[in-house]
C-alpha cells in the first residue's frame, strides 16, 4: 500500500507528516519505526516551505547506471556499480535555490535521478533482502560541476558543492521502483526522459552491493544514476525532476 511522507513548515513550525490527497497529518511513532497517521496539520496550500524529506548521514551516488548515459559519455558498461559520495551539506529541499559557484567552475549540469531512502540499518544484505530495508523513494538532482569533474579525474569536488543535491518533495513508500518514468525539465522543456527499467543495476542490487561496502543508516540516501541527455544550466534557469508516482522536484539556479 502506497504511503507518502513529507517534511515541511506550516505556521512557522517544522513537521514530519503523512500526505493523503491534499491533507497533511502528523506522525505517531517515527518515520523509521511504525509511522502512523495522527492529527490533521493542514493542507498542501498551507505549506510555507519544504524541508528535505530526510536528513541523511550520507548520500551514496551511483555513476553510469543507464546504458544510454554510458554510451553518451563514451564509457564502457560497468561490471559493478560505480560509487561516489555527496556530503550531507549538499542536500537542499524542494524550492530552494541551487547556487552556481561564483568561482572554480564554468559549467554546472543537471542530472535527474531516482533516490532511495533507507528505513533500517543495513549491512551486508542480499539482493533478495534489500527491499525490506528501504523506506521509500524520492526525486533527486545530482547537480555537477562538469568541467571540474573532467579536470580532477575524480568526482568529489564536482559533486560536493553546497546545494548540489536537491531532494524531494516527498518520500513515496510502497511503490515498485522497477519501471518508473523519469524526466528532467529545464525552463519547462524536457531535456532528459527515460524509465528506471533501463537501469544497468536495479534498486535491490544497488542496496545489496553498497551494504557490503558501508553500513547504511535510516534516512541515508542512494541516488541511482542519471539517463542520457545531461547538459548545462545557467543562472536564472529552473530545473524540474519529475518521477512517476513520486512527484516533481523544482529548484531554481541562482
Amino acid at each position: 500500500m502506497k504511503k507518502t511522507y513529507l517534511r515541511c513548515r506550516i505556521q512557522g513550525k517544522a513537521h514530519v507528516g503523512i500526505l493523503e490527497e491534499d491533507r497533511i497529518y502528523s506522525l505517531t511513532g517515527s518515520l523509521f519505526q511504525n509511522p502512523e497517521k495522527g492529527e490533521l496539520l493542514g493542507t498542501l496550500d498551507q505549506v510555507e516551505s519544504w524541508l528535505p524529506p530526510t536528513d541523511p548521514s550520507k548520500v551514496v551516488a551511483v555513476g553510469l547506471n543507464y546504458r544510454d548515459h554510458a554510451r553518451e559519455v563514451g564509457l564502457p558498461i560497468p561490471e559493478e556499480p560505480l560509487l561516489f559520495l555527496k556530503p550531507p551539506t549538499s542536500v537542499i529541499a524542494q524550492g530552494e535555490p541551487v547556487v552556481y559557484p561564483p568561482v572554480m567552475t564554468k559549467r554546472v549540469d543537471y542530472e535527474a535521478e531516482l533516490a532511495i531512502v533507507m528505513g533500517r540499518t543495513c549491512r551486508s544484505v542480499s539482493p533478495e533482502e534489500a527491499f525490506d530495508y528501504i523506506l521509500g523513494y524520492t526525486c533527486a538532482n545530482d547537480v555537477t560541476a562538469r568541467d571540474l569533474q573532467s579536470k580532477d579525474g575524480q568526482w568529489t569536488r564536482a559533486k560536493s558543492f553546497d546545494t548540489f543535491c536537491p531532494l524531494g518533495p516527498v518520500i513515496a513508500a510502497g511503490i515498485d521502483p522497477s519501471d518508473l518514468e523519469i524526466e528532467m525539465l529545464v525552463g519547462g522543456k524536457v531535456v532528459q526522459h527515460s524509465r528506471t527499467s533501463n537501469f544497468i543495476f536495479p534498486v535491490n542490487v544497488l542496496v545489496s552491493h553498497i551494504s557490503h561496502v558501508m553500513t547504511l543508516e535510516p534516512g541515508d540516501v542512494i541516488i541511482t544514476g542519471t539517463p542520457a541527455g545531461i547538459g548545462p544550466v545557467n543562472r536564472g534557469d529552473v530545473m524540474q525532476v519529475k518521477i512517476e508516482q513520486i512527484g516533481l522536484l523544482e529548484n531554481p539556479v541562482k
